[in-house]
């Protein structure tokens, strides 16, 4: 390991571990944990799919928009890798997708479509009770190594930790209970992005950069700042100025 390597997975667990000291934004920690992982690991995006009492599982996280949409995909289709490892419980390994069409036949196509040639699901648990999963998506053949997918591994423990927010809470009801907050919290935030995504003619990838940006640069909360721009308290033209002012990125 190189390092600079280790210095960029201690930074990665630092910034995680610095979020759960104060009253952190779920929405915005698991997006900060799909961004790592991506730089971190040699694959090309990240998304994050989170479960609701029902089990039914949603997308709460994408570093990417063809991530974010292969996500969706999988959902409606019920049919992929990262379905099948929060069903099994167990991480799911596909270095070559093109040698998995029978298993999947809608989902690899459409995968490879997207660019991605390889998908690594590691479960997301407490315990017993699973929580989601999280989709490692690479634009070449080949697993990751033991250590890559270790790494990834911890950092999505550390998450699965703070979701629930007690390190303590054992019964169902509670879990169910932050999971479906962090759940809202992904809904609103998907709306802002459209809000602004509309009003500045821009991608929504680049519409959650200016949302990310203008929380930061604010000290603000992600999914206050998405809340207020959703109803119309705060005009989606004036993060946009925010951001015309600073680099839009993380």
């Amino acid at each position: 390991m190189t390092e600079s390597r280790e210095r960029d997975i201690i930074r990665a667990f630092v910034d995680l571990s610095n979020e759960l000291v104060d009253d952190y934004d779920v929405v915005e920690m698991l997006s900060n944990l799909t961004m790592a992982c991506a730089e971190l690991l040699n694959v090309a995006s990240a998304g994050l799919l989170l479960a609701d009492k029902q089990g039914n599982l949603h997308l709460m996280a994408s570093t990417s928009e063809r991530t974010h949409h292969l996500e969706v995909f999988q959902l409606q289709r019920e049919e992929g890798p990262c379905l099948d490892c929060y069903a099994d419980g167990e991480p799911v390994i596909v270095p070559d997708l093109a040698a998995e069409e029978e298993r999947w036949p809608q989902f690899c196509p459409a995968a490879e479509a997207a660019g991605f040639r390889s998908v690594h699901a590691l479960p997301m648990r407490l315990r017993e009770t699973l929580l989601g999963t999280l989709g490692l998506f690479g634009e070449a053949t080949g697993r990751l190594g033991d250590d890559d997918l270790a790494l990834a591994q911890a950092l999505v423990h550390v998450a699965s930790v703070a979701i629930v927010n007690e390190k303590s809470a054992t019964d169902l009801a509670t879990v169910n209970s932050q999971l479906q907050h962090a759940l809202t919290s992904r809904v609103v935030l998907e709306q802002a992005k459209g809000v602004i995504a509309h009003t500045g003619g821009i991608e929504m990838q680049d519409a959650f950069a200016v949302l990310r940006r203008y929380a930061r640069d604010h000290g603000r909360r992600l999914s206050d700042v998405a809340s207020q721009v959703v109803s119309r308290e705060l005009s989606g033209q004036t993060l946009l100025e925010h951001a015309g002012s600073a680099t839009i990125g993380p």
